[in-house]
């Protein structure tokens, strides 16, 4: 594989990383194709091993994301609602400000939902900490399996 392919793949990598970290980004999917597009070129029994290893620990990922948060959230009692409320006010957002509009969208979103639904700024402002807690939980643990793909990635590369 030429360097300026393994620069491509590795800023597919990046990219994917920073897809995690982006509302609406298939992140992982994206990490995961850098992955594939490399062994498919390598094609060593090395790069089989990571698209294995990389398969299996992204493939982990997506029940993970999904039930350790889920757990957090009801302790909150955010309905889904108002997370779909919050979320229409977060693309709104988006529009406004590029990207940061996004979150800060989600954050006051929220706020105004479980204000109108709770009645009290202090009860609002609980079940906004507990539930983007829940979402900050599963973006970590996606951020940290995607790091591992990487992390095995550059070793093999290295390595070869």
């Amino acid at each position: 594989m030429g360097t300026w392919q393994l620069i491509a793949v590795g800023l597919v990598m990046l990219l994917g990383l920073l897809g995690v970290l982006t509302p609406g980004v298939p992140g992982p999917l994206v990490v995961w194709s850098g992955v594939l597009w490399w062994s498919m070129t390598e094609r060593t029994a090395l790069a089989w091993w990571v698209l294995m290893g990389a398969t299996a620990l992204l493939l982990l990922d997506q029940p993970l994301k999904w039930l350790l948060p889920r757990r957090r959230r009801k302790e909150a009692a955010a309905p889904l609602r108002t997370l779909f409320l919050a979320g229409m006010v977060a693309i709104g957002g988006f529009f406004v400000v590029p990207v940061v509009g996004g979150v800060l969208g989600f954050v006051v979103g929220l706020y105004v939902a479980e204000r109108m639904r709770l009645g009290g700024h202090g009860e609002a402002w609980t079940s906004i900490r507990i539930t983007m807690r829940a979402i900050g939980y599963g973006v970590l643990i996606e951020l940290f399996l995607c790091l591992l793909v990487v992390g095995a990635w550059m070793g093999a590369v290295l390595a070869s």
